[in-house]
């Protein structure tokens, strides 16, 4: 029996590091989006920057940060309130297409986690109305 640890995703892509790299690419983009930046309420969007990391971090195999601070992702419920069209979701792929490249990670590992946020993104929408 081998005592070996096999690293999770979290860990695969370099950790907290990794995804504070792409959560900041991410939201310089959203800083300047006319469509996306009314969605943030908070003129700093540090809070927000936090959270989504905290987020994908937990989601893959990192620290429960996010839950211990906010319980359940809820992640549907939590955007009701905003009007996530198809445009949103688009705009939202679009800064974290940039992001993700920037990170230059190994294509497994870059495909691995855009086909999870395409699926999330598309899980957002709630609204076809512009």
């Amino acid at each position: 029996m081998s005592d070996a640890v096999v690293e999770n995703f979290y860990d695969q892509v370099g950790g907290h590091e990794t995804f504070r790299r792409l959560v900041d690419a991410f939201y310089r983009g959203v800083a300047d989006d006319p469509v996306l930046r009314p969605m943030y309420p908070e003129q700093d969007l540090g809070p927000a920057s936090d959270r989504l990391r905290m987020f994908l971090e937990q989601y893959w195999g990192g620290p429960t940060t996010y839950s211990e601070q906010r319980g359940h992702p809820r992640l549907r419920l939590r955007h009701q309130p905003f009007k996530v069209n198809p445009e949103a979701r688009d705009r939202w792929l679009s800064h974290m297409r940039a992001a993700l490249d920037e990170l230059e990670l190994p294509p497994l590992q870059d495909a691995t986690l855009w086909s999870y946020l395409e699926r999330a993104a598309h899980a957002m929408v709630n609204t076809f109305e512009e």
